[in-house]
């Protein structure tokens, strides 16, 4: 395992000193397992099994596996392997070397390797053979745990079945024995497979179910606390092993997307501006410290929501932003993962589309990488609650995303934000909706300027048509445009918070003081009922970002020594000198973009209803006059 930042080095030397053992392993063994009551003959006519009414579960049987034989059988047609089998078989091989090695290691850094000693000199005795006891049963988990974590690393497949893999027979007295287990449990999951692509899901299945069924006894061995925190890197099989973090289940592949410059984007000024800044406040994440200066300082923004009408530029934000942030982790050498969650990790098996969602956050959460998550077309991916007509994996993946962007156990560490886009963000559930903690009005281009710069840049330079009297893109330049768009927002737009707002300066006067704030924010809940607690949270971080909203210098990006391998304390400070303090006119414009946003929602939903209801109405009309035809005619009663 290569040197880098923070990991364990391990020898490539040490794991092929397990590669004989290894071998042997997935040609022949034999293990003792658990003795099934259920009959291995199924019912004549049925899918069923018999099962013994004598209780059985005490009793223990020894089976022999050959799994390259297995492996095999599933193209008996042909001898020789398959790229996907001959993956299966060599991964497997290198799994279980790398495990014993990994094992091997947990033995130096704690005391088992010099209690091994002793006892293979004298039997040990009293506190020191129950200490040895213990510590060979945590590096027998050890194993296990590296072994289903490097499988499902890389081993690459589509996802797995959801119910019909079960959980290997553990077996924990020795790493040998648990990695037995492993493979026992492989051979069965695989066994029966009709080819090469359900061999490859089932045994990433058993990986995951593997892995599940071994955090959840995790807190049975005492001696792992220490192997809680290391880090591990193979640059070789490209394989990370961050204690018991649950590595992403399928190896990174290099990321492929048509990256779009800020200057190709024409309109959405405060969108754009927005996204190129939390592109450049990603970057200052401290992979020692795991923590943000943004984060620590104020002004982050972890979630996101993108809306606007079909057309207007959703999809050329995200390739800008994540053009961005890859450009940057080249400069600096960090690893960068970007995600979308689509409907088609909608699944039909129970759960498995809350199993698809939450790996889907943990690849973007994974704290070794710099992540960029999207969730396009939310409204359609995560329902409403309410919704009876929604799926069951809709409404899974609504449960997931809240508790994943704002729940009990979410941390915040600054190193990935996520990003939600909808046309119809009136259809969202309301709670999952106001977990975003920044809106984005995604509205393309607007004024007469914004069209013939959209035109001019898409048409291109084949033709010779004369530009006219237009200072090309000058309207664009983005210090000019955010600033226009900010002050749009000194006054309400929205017909509903403007009532508000006349109303409120009618009778107090001018919002300026905290006291002022507080009563426009009490009538704005007033008029409506959604504006809650969690949205003063998403307002206040926002007039933190605009406090933060400063000029991080390009040359900071341009090498990585510059700013983004500095330690955690020199970037805070470097941080901090640049930040100014947020004035009254920042606040009510935050206020008023958020307050904006709810209202603007409640307006469309209501608008939807109200268009349903007329278009039923006339529905209902021309329903009566046909039948009235129809009397007229004597057809009614035929």
């Amino acid at each position: 395992m290569s040197q880098t930042t923070g990991l364990t080095t391990i020898p490539e030397d040490d794991i092929a000193r397990h590669r004989p053992l290894a071998q042997s392993m997935v040609t022949r063994i034999v293990v003792l397992e658990s003795q099934d009551s259920r009959s291995a003959t199924p019912l004549a006519g049925t899918s069923r099994r018999f099962v013994s009414t004598v209780s059985t579960g005490g009793m223990r049987r020894t089976r022999e596996i050959e799994l390259a034989k297995a492996i095999q059988v599933i193209r008996a047609d042909d001898q020789m392997l398959s790229i996907p089998q001959h993956t299966l078989l060599f991964r497997t091989r290198r799994g279980i070397a790398v495990a014993l090695a990994v094992a091997e290691m947990f033995g130096q850094q704690s005391d088992l390797e010099s209690l091994q000693s002793r006892n293979s000199q004298a039997p040990l005795q009293g506190e020191d053979a129950e200490r040895f006891k213990r510590l060979l049963a945590a590096s027998a988990y050890v194993a296990a745990f590296t072994f289903a974590a490097y499988i499902l690393q890389t081993v690459d497949g589509e996802s797995e079945p959801a119910n019909d893999t079960e959980e290997p027979d553990f077996q924990f007295d020795t790493p040998q024995d648990a990695l037995k287990s492993l493979i026992g449990g492989l051979d069965a999951a695989i066994a029966g497979a009709p080819d090469e692509t359900a061999m490859t899901a089932r045994a990433r299945a058993l990986a995951r179910v593997a892995i599940e069924g071994l955090l959840s006894r995790r807190g049975r061995f005492d001696a792992l606390s220490a192997f809680g925190q290391t880090h591990l890197r193979l640059e070789s099989d490209n394989f990370t092993l961050d204690g018991f973090d649950v590595a992403p289940g399928q190896r990174r592949k290099p990321l492929v997307m048509d990256f779009k410059k800020p200057n190709e984007i024409i309109g959405n000024h405060l969108a754009k501006h927005q996204a190129m800044r939390l592109a450049r406040m990603v970057m200052a994440y401290d992979f020692d410290r795991q923590l943000n200066p943004f984060v620590e300082l104020g002004g982050f923004v972890f979630t996101f929501i993108g809306d606007g009408a079909p057309g207007t530029g959703k999809t050329i934000l995200i390739q800008m932003m994540a053009g961005m942030v890859h450009d940057y982790c080249q400069v600096a050498g960090y690893p960068f993962h970007y995600e979308n969650f689509g409907v088609d990790q909608i699944s039909s098996y129970q759960g498995k589309s809350g199993q698809n969602c939450k790996a889907f956050v943990d690849n973007v959460i994974n704290p070794r990488a710099i992540g960029f998550g999207t969730i396009d077309d939310i409204d359609q991916v995560a329902a409403k609650r309410s919704d009876d007509r929604a799926s069951a994996g809709q409404q899974e993946v609504t449960a997931v995303l809240m508790e994943s962007f704002a729940g009990a156990s979410t941390v915040v560490r600054g190193n990935c934000c996520f990003g939600m886009f909808s046309n119809y963000p009136e259809n969202v559930d309301d709670a999952l909706r106001q977990r975003a903690g920044a809106r984005w009005l995604v509205d393309g281009p607007q004024s007469l300027n914004d069209y013939v710069d959209i035109f001019a840049l898409l048409a291109g330079k084949n033709h010779a048509i004369p530009l006219g009297e237009h200072d090309l893109f000058a309207s664009q330049e983005i210090k000019t445009a955010v600033a226009r768009s900010y002050d749009g927002h000194d006054r309400p737009q929205e017909d509903g918070l403007l009532s508000v707002w006349e109303r409120f300066e009618k009778e107090c006067g001018k919002v300026e003081t905290i006291a002022d704030i507080g009563a426009y924010l009490h009538r704005i809940k007033l008029a409506e009922p959604r504006f809650t607690g969690r949205a003063i949270k998403n307002i206040t971080d926002a007039i933190k970002m605009r406090a933060m909203d400063i000029d991080l210098p390009d040359e900071w990006f341009e090498t990585a020594e510059a700013f983004m391998h500095k330690p955690y304390d020199e970037k805070l400070a470097m941080i901090s000198e640049l930040r100014k303090p947020f004035t009254i006119e920042m606040v009510l414009q935050e206020i008023n973009r958020y307050a904006d946003s709810e209202f603007r929602y409640t307006d469309r939903s209501d608008a939807s209803a109200v268009e349903e209801i007329i278009r039923r109405e006339r529905q209902r009309e021309r329903s009566i006059e046909e039948i009235e035809e129809m009397k007229r005619d004597g057809r009614w009663n035929q």
